[in-house]
């Protein structure tokens, strides 16, 4: 008995010492300390609370490209990078051997086949499709009259009850509703009222939450765990079935509705007179090939998590660092008094925005050190070695960080972490245009956002006219804490009180 306790004690030490000798050799750059069994992911774990900002400290001990490996008998064997000629390499000049793969895919089961997920064939007849829609005038002046009347009818006013009444407000659920009756409106041609005095709960939108946490938690546990979750129906997996559906019911409803209305409409009025949300476009516009409600269903919501969580995420961080910088709130403000008469009372349109090019410079400089999107995913098709020089072999699983690019040096310079609109601003005063590889929140390359143009317009719009009327005054002791999403928002909201502008 005795010596089979210590043969078996001499094979388990054997198996050990093989097991951590593989792992050494198979991962040449380790990104942090390699436990038995578990892995790298001990740290990040204990790190979960502050996890964007732990993985910049990592990438930049290890030179900004690094190794991270999982427990064992799991696949999480990642390559992160925040190396801007990497992040190039990838999104640009090897394009097509960098996909987002069927494992991105199942993780992001709810986007379906929409143009975030989709890959080859599938997604350059999605973007083909909505370059089209999107680049027509009529589709920009038809989303400058919804924002123009949600911000006139909606957003001004409950600041304006709120700050009457004295109350606290989180702004980032202000922005969260304003996108959201925006969004709605934008796509499918109805907006739900989630922003009224009385802030009601709307299923619909709590349900775009719930899935977004859902796809943060797959990213943080072997896929065989939420799988299994999944099949049990229990806990974050659970959230997420019950998620889908709501917002299912409620696209597949706008879909119908739809149909139905346009059904009793001429040509001639379909052209002329429809209002031109996206599905109304994607309907009547059909190229000859017709859309089934699936595509319908997949399209809408893609859009509706790019539109939406993209826009709240950055006026949030935006406002939370200009109630932090004065001078900067002040030269915003002599900006717009410089293009706008003082008794001007209108909603800052389209054109009229335009023309701030230091609010530009602000709103930049919040999406650099905020991206909505703090990390994103790519997967390897064949062989490749990286310009930092790291191989990387076929079906390799590649994150880079967004939220750490926009803390580089090398790529910002040593006042990379100061909030400076200024960096945005040439000699002559107009906006100075940084390479997307380098700022990278409307990613780059082919899959570079095709509403870019349109979403700084309205941010700028909301903006413009909140600032002109109210200054806000961040609720002392409350520190903004990123939330577990895939979208960079904060934990605990944006408490602020308001006052007016005198």
């Amino acid at each position: 008995m005795a010596m089979l306790l210590i043969y078996a004690a001499i094979t388990a030490s054997l198996f050990c010492f093989l097991y951590l000798f593989h792992r050494r050799r198979s991962c040449k750059h380790p990104l942090m300390r390699d436990y038995p069994i578990l892995g790298m992911l001990p740290p990040i774990l204990f790190n979960l609370w502050r996890i964007h900002d732990f993985c910049t400290e990592v990438l930049k001990k290890q030179g900004g490209t690094g190794e991270f490996k999982g427990p064992w008998f799991t696949k999480m064997h990642y390559l992160i990078t925040c190396d801007s000629l990497n992040v190039q390499h990838m999104l640009c000049k090897s394009f097509d051997n960098y996909i987002k793969g069927p494992e991105f895919r199942e993780i992001f089961e709810p986007f379906g086949d929409g143009v975030v997920t989709a890959d080859s064939e599938t997604w350059k007849y999605f973007r083909t499709v909505l370059h089209s829609l999107i680049k027509q005038r009529r589709f920009e002046t038809f989303v400058d009259k919804t924002v123009q009347k949600k911000v006139h009818t909606s957003l001004l006013p409950i600041l304006d009850h709120v700050q009457q009444q004295g109350e606290m407000v989180d702004l980032q659920d202000v922005f969260n509703r304003f996108t959201f009756d925006n969004i709605c409106s934008t796509i499918v041609g109805h907006d739900p009222k989630c922003l009224s005095i009385d802030f009601p709960e709307v299923a619909i939108e709590r349900a775009f939450n719930e899935s977004e946490e859902s796809i943060f938690y797959r990213h943080t546990v072997p896929s065989s765990v939420w799988k299994f979750q999944k099949w049990l129906q229990i806990g974050q997996e659970k959230k997420m079935t019950e998620a889908c559906k709501t917002f299912d019911e409620f696209i597949y409803s706008c879909i119908a509705s739809k149909r139905q209305e346009l059904s009793k409409c001429s040509r001639e009025e379909m052209d002329n007179e429809a209002p031109f949300d996206l599905l109304t476009a994607l309907i009547t516009e059909e190229r000859g090939r017709v859309h089934d409600d699936k595509f319908l269903r997949d399209a809408a919501f893609n859009f509706f998590v790019a539109g939406r969580e993209t826009m709240t995420s950055a006026l949030t961080w935006f406002f939370w660092l200009v109630t932090k910088h004065p001078l900067v709130e002040a030269k915003i403000l002599e900006e717009i008094k410089d293009n706008f008469e003082a008794n001007y009372e209108g909603v800052v349109g389209i054109e009229e925005v335009k023309k701030l090019v230091y609010l530009h410079g602000a709103l930049c400089e919040a999406l650099r050190l905020f991206p909505p999107v703090p990390i994103e995913r790519k997967q390897a098709i064949k062989d490749d070695t990286l310009p930092s020089g790291h191989r990387v072999n076929g079906n390799t699983m590649i994150l880079f960080s967004l939220y750490a690019m926009g803390r580089c040096e090398e790529i910002w310079g040593k006042d990379c972490l100061e909030f400076k609109p200024e960096r945005w601003i040439s000699e002559r005063g107009e906006v100075v245009y940084a390479p997307a590889y380098k700022f990278i929140a409307f990613n780059a390359g082919p899959r570079i956002c095709l509403g870019k143009d349109l979403a700084f317009v309205q941010m700028k719009m909301v903006a413009a006219s909140i600032l002109r009327k109210y200054r806000f005054q961040v609720v002392e002791g409350h520190s903004p804490t990123p939330s577990h999403s895939i979208v960079l928002l904060m934990k605990n909201g944006l408490k602020a009180r308001i006052m007016k502008r005198l």
